[in-house]
């Protein structure tokens, strides 16, 4: 077994070099600037490195209402969610078809100029349905979702078209491990890795996420441990402590040869069942070929069943995923049996049971109080009280 094939067969690559970046940064300068959000600026980025092969730029009308009705492509190919750049009405009113654009960074600006991340050429713009986009989506249409929130909030006019990236953000985070997906394939070849499992998280690492990680660690040569740092919810943990968190617990309790730890640079879109699905195969272009999906992926709120984001794995050939799902039951501290186990290898009752939720953990953190050791190792219980105290 070899590693996983991009995703549409071919890794894409739209990171202008040498001559060409510099002739690519002088154009722009007289080009129409078009500001992008943190969602925009992470999705440049990942176009451009391949990270969402095989899209070449944001989505074109075709792409987009194919992806919103039936999770592909207009080609066929598997593709979960619209990868869009949504301007207001008035801003595409002073914008043509054939025309090129320069896209900066709404909040980097140096000598009063904003920083220039990339151009596209447009190729269309059209309207969309946001309510028809956030019901497909997201199964919701309520603003107390997040992502729905975000899709209201944005422009009324998507710009479509490929893209080059000039610059990278003002503000890239965790420098030493931002890895892009031709390097992490790199890697993976070096340590004669061929079957590698990518585990996605945008909490702090806790027992149950250890159990499942090395119950999957027994049947690959490696893992990429791809924590999710681009925009998050308000109340998520920082990313920054999430990664000394993680530094920590490699340190101690795994083999370091086995494990790659690198940064994911995706938005959050608390998609749920379809952000699963786009996760795995943005994994599959990092060369995995398992990807672990846990209780609740992407999930939010109430807004997705307990597996949801497993069951819409079944509506897929596996051939057209091309990366194997493994699915994992929620895990926890079991008093009785002394380790952590699922409800499918634990007869004891709940009763017996170390479970807490996200929020539960976070206001625990707030109060200065550690979670229990079966829950959380007191390294990580440390990091996080510290940083949340500070």
């Amino acid at each position: 077994m070899s590693l996983s094939i991009p995703h549409g067969n071919k890794l894409v690559d739209r990171i202008l070099r040498g001559e060409e970046r510099e002739a690519a940064l002088h154009r722009s300068l007289d080009l129409k600037k078009i500001p992008l959000t943190d969602v925009g600026v992470s999705d440049l980025e990942m176009i451009a490195n391949g990270a969402m092969s095989p899209l070449t730029g944001f989505m074109m009308k075709a792409d987009y209402d194919s992806v919103v009705q039936n999770m592909r492509l207009a080609n066929g190919l598997v593709w979960s969610l619209p990868i869009t750049l949504p301007v207001s009405r008035a801003a595409a009113g002073d914008l043509h078809v054939g025309e090129e654009i320069a896209l900066v960074e709404s909040n980097g600006v140096t000598n009063g100029k904003a920083a220039i991340l990339g151009v596209m050429k447009i190729a269309e713009k059209f309207e969309y349905d946001k309510t028809r986009e956030a019901k497909e989506v997201y199964r919701t249409t309520e603003t107390a979702h997040p992502g729905v929130a975000r899709v209201m909030n944005q422009g009324e006019i998507c710009l479509a078209g490929e893209i080059w990236m000039i610059n990278h953000s003002s503000n890239v985070t965790f420098p030493d491990f931002r890895r892009e997906p031709a390097e992490t394939r790199r890697i993976f070849n070096e340590r004669n890795w061929r079957t590698v499992v990518g585990f996605q998280t945008r909490n702090p690492i806790h027992r149950a996420h250890e159990y499942i990680q090395k119950c999957a660690m027994e049947i690959v040569d490696g893992l990429l441990l791809h924590p999710l740092v681009g925009e998050t919810k308000k109340d998520d943990i920082p990313a920054d402590l999430r990664m000394q968190s993680y530094e920590s617990l490699l340190q101690d309790y795994y083999p370091a040869q086995r494990v790659l730890l690198s940064v994911f640079p995706a938005a959050m879109r608390y998609a749920g069942p379809r952000e699963a699905i786009f996760h795995a195969m943005c994994r599959k272009n990092y060369g995995c070929t398992h990807f672990i999906v846990g209780r609740d992926h992407a999930g939010v709120g109430k807004y997705y069943g307990t597996y949801d984001a497993q069951k819409i794995f079944t509506e897929f050939k596996s051939e057209d995923l091309g990366i194997t799902p493994l699915f994992f039951e929620n895990s926890f501290y079991c008093k009785k049996c002394g380790a952590i186990v699922t409800s499918k290898t634990c007869p004891h009752d709940s009763s017996l049971h170390v479970v807490l939720s996200g929020t539960q953990v976070r206001e625990m953190l707030g109060r200065g109080e550690a979670p229990p050791p079966e829950f959380t190792r007191a390294e990580v219980a440390t990091i996080l009280m510290n940083g949340l105290r500070n």
